[in-house]
């Protein structure tokens, strides 16, 4: 039965063109889409530029154009770039729409009606010169930690430390060079701490993200353990000025861009619709008609926006009323040949830049499914082995099999395939279960693997058959005309079997052998007896190194400073969940400190705890009594090891009531950006129920 599929893509900022970075996401979705329209089903792949925000608005002024201008400039360039690398999308739109706003407007007021937008103030930096409120990335001073100068206003780049910009010392303006000013205005919050949110989403994301077992556990680990609240409330809204929807009944308050964003998937379909009248965008967005609809939505994004697509965002759809994704799935970065992308290298390779040295953008995709998998892995563009893999697989092994049997069909047999099946031939047929299956688990790089093991069967049984040699023999036509219609048979399953990856090949192949456009259900069936095939021209081109020399040198750039990117990476998640928080903050006094009782403490026992993907359960000695703690630190250490050691616990937290028991107190361990748990314990000489002060 066909299933009802809507597919998005993270949209790419206006703020800059498209690199080889952004198309490992769009051509994995691609991938998949392709692959599900093969497959028969109602398949929609609708992405948007992503358009409002303090840069673009700055950008635009620099450059003395609109907004407006900038961005459906920008448009131009980035679906020419999507086009020129055979990514599909259905509709391309932009977040600076009508139906953007009306879903934008529409979330927002049901979310206020159900008690989940809050007003309150908090305290910024304000440029006096510009009157503007700054965001982290457009204040600049001297680290708070380490003291580095020209730090931006979220972290230190030298020492890596994360600070809220109130936090800087001798800070100073990133747009007009002054001295900011502490001000106070009124914001806009989501109430992601409310606990219908939390509990939501400790259910939600586990099914969301399924997939991906350690987007799992890195979603528990910032939602925290049952009873914990560690998400703190969302800042939607930005004061004027400020390029994107004014908040309804809030003049000069601003939908911050990371809140329109992923409603800009539901705009660019609702645009899609209007001239679509086949899809019913309610079967797609709203809760109830999506249920009985039975339809699907999956997002693909980078793991550094994993926090908003599987946090924030399903919070809001939830509690407005609409679907939740079927599944997020995130990948990870582009490293090129080990290292970061660098423009001093020339390995900074925009989409347009590779396109107009003649590459052929089928190469690029073809690399890239090689690659990937269904992990957050960062995937490597390693040049050299780049050269060696598309000319081995490609030209070597895919298309070598038509080059060398097609000709003798035409000239020997007017182009006529004779139909005469094989154990190889009903290899190949049998291998389409596996390579779907593949596809459908974005394992393509074992899907890939699985098509070029059938390509050198292929290619062994034409070496072993030689049709290069049959056509001397007299009288041997009739076994020439066999062998080279098994091997066409063979190269017209893996052209169906490749058709995702390589549209534009595949579709050159299709006219070769004069079929109509491959589904993959005709993966079941060989052609029959008496197809006649076109006349074999030139399908794929090796890569030479001069062209992989040529590129690098095209972009390779002097290091400019790079614009403050204030919009694009994961501090716009976690960082603004907590640095903006923190500049509202106001330091604790000594007595309030003093109110916390931290004690030491020795492990007794530590047990696993039955249906606890992360507790361990702990009985504490505090000298004159004992107590049980549940300890989120399960990831990492063994039970039986921590029996005996000493650490620290808090001991006047009030009991909280868990799945599993009464949890008595909190153990206090470190953990940070990176991988581990570290449990803080004493020096040696500390006895149970000494007191921490």
């Amino acid at each position: 039965m066909p299933r009802k599929i809507l597919v998005t893509s993270a949209l790419p900022y206006a703020n800059g063109a498209i690199h080889l970075g952004h198309l490992v996401e769009y051509i994995q979705t691609d991938v998949w889409v392709r692959f599900q329209k093969m497959r028969g089903h109602e398949c929609w792949y609708v992405c948007a530029d992503d358009t409002h925000g303090t840069p673009v608005m700055l950008r635009a002024e620099k450059e003395g154009i609109t907004p407006e201008q900038l961005i459906a400039r920008v448009h131009q360039e980035h679906t020419r770039d999507f086009a020129g690398f055979h990514v599909a999308f259905d509709n391309y739109h932009t977040t600076h729409s009508e139906e953007t706003r009306f879903f934008a407007n529409d979330i927002y007021g049901k979310l206020k009606a159900a008690g989940l937008i809050e007003v309150r103030s908090i305290e910024q930096f304000y440029d006096p010169v510009r009157r503007m409120f700054l965001p982290d990335r457009f204040i600049k001073g001297e680290c708070p930690q380490c003291g580095a100068a020209d730090q931006y206003g979220d972290s230190c780049e030298a020492c890596g430390a994360a600070y809220a910009p109130t936090d800087l010392k001798n800070p100073v303006s990133a747009v007009s060079g002054a001295v900011p000013v502490r001000k106070s205005s009124d914001h806009y919050f989501f109430r992601l701490s409310d606990p219908r949110c939390q509990e939501f989403l400790r259910r939600a994301t586990r099914e969301i993200c399924k997939a991906q077992p350690e987007a799992v556990n890195k979603l528990q680990e910032w939602l925290g353990e049952e009873g914990e609240n560690r998400l703190s409330d969302w800042d939607i809204s930005r004061d004027a000025p400020y390029f994107g929807f004014e908040i309804p009944d809030a003049p000069g308050k601003y939908f911050y861009v990371w809140l329109d964003a992923p409603i800009g998937y539901f705009g660019s379909l609702k645009n899609l619709a209007a001239r679509t009248p086949a899809i019913d965008v309610a079967a797609f967005t709203d809760k109830a008609a999506a249920a009985k609809a039975g339809s699907e939505l999956y997002h693909f994004v980078g793991k550094d926006i994993l926090y908003f697509h599987a946090l924030f965002w399903p919070a809001e759809l939830e509690f407005a009323g609409y679907r939740v994704p079927t599944a997020v799935f995130a990948h990870g970065f582009l490293t090129v040949d080990g290292q970061k992308m660098s423009k001093s290298r020339g390995t900074f390779i925009t989409a347009e830049s590779y396109l107009k040295q003649g590459l052929d953008p089928e190469w690029l995709r073809y690399y890239y499914a090689a690659k990937l998998n269904a992990t957050m892995e960062d995937i490597d563009l390693s040049l050299d082995d780049f050269v060696a893999r598309v000319n081995s697989d490609l030209v070597g092994k895919y298309v070598n099999i038509a080059s060398r049997c097609a000709g003798f069909i035409g000239k020997r047999f007017g182009g006529r395939l004779v139909a005469d099946d094989s154990p190889l031939l009903a290899e190949a047929r049998a291998a389409a279960g596996t390579i779907a299956d593949h596809y459908e688990a974005r394992e393509y790089g074992k899907a890939v693997r699985e098509i070029m093991a059938l390509a050198d069967r292929a290619n062994q049984f034409v070496n072993e058959h030689a049709p290069w040699e049959l056509a001397k023999q007299a009288g041997a036509e009739g076994q020439l005309q066999r062998v080279c219609s098994q091997a066409l048979q063979l190269f017209r399953l893996l052209t169906i079997y490749l058709k995702p990856v390589l549209p534009k090949l595949a579709t050159e192949a299709e006219a070769f052998l004069r079929l109509a456009p491959l589904a993959w259900a005709d993966a079941a069936s060989l052609l029959p007896d008496g197809h006649e095939i076109g006349e074999y021209r030139h399908l794929a081109s090796r890569v030479e190194r001069k062209q992989i020399d040529a590129l690098l040198e095209a972009n390779r750039e002097s290091l400019a400073p790079a614009a403050p990117d204030s919009h694009s990476r994961q501090r716009h998640a976690e960082r603004q969940q907590h640095a903006e928080e923190k500049a509202a903050m106001t330091h604790i006094s000594i007595d309030e400190f003093a109110k916390v009782d931290l004690r030491v403490a020795r492990i007794a026992a530590a047990e696993q705890v039955e249906g606890a993907e992360k507790l361990i359960k702990l009985t504490l000695d505090l000298g004159a009594e004992t107590r049980t703690v549940f300890a989120g630190i399960k990831s990492a250490y063994e039970p039986a090891a921590l029996a005996g050691r000493l650490t620290v616990v808090v001991a006047n937290l009030a009991p909280r009531k868990m799945k599993f028991g009464v949890s008595e107190g909190m153990i206090l361990a470190a953990s940070g950006d990176g991988p581990g748990i570290f449990l803080l314990s004493p020096d040696s000489g500390a006895q149970p129920g000494m007191r921490v002060k």
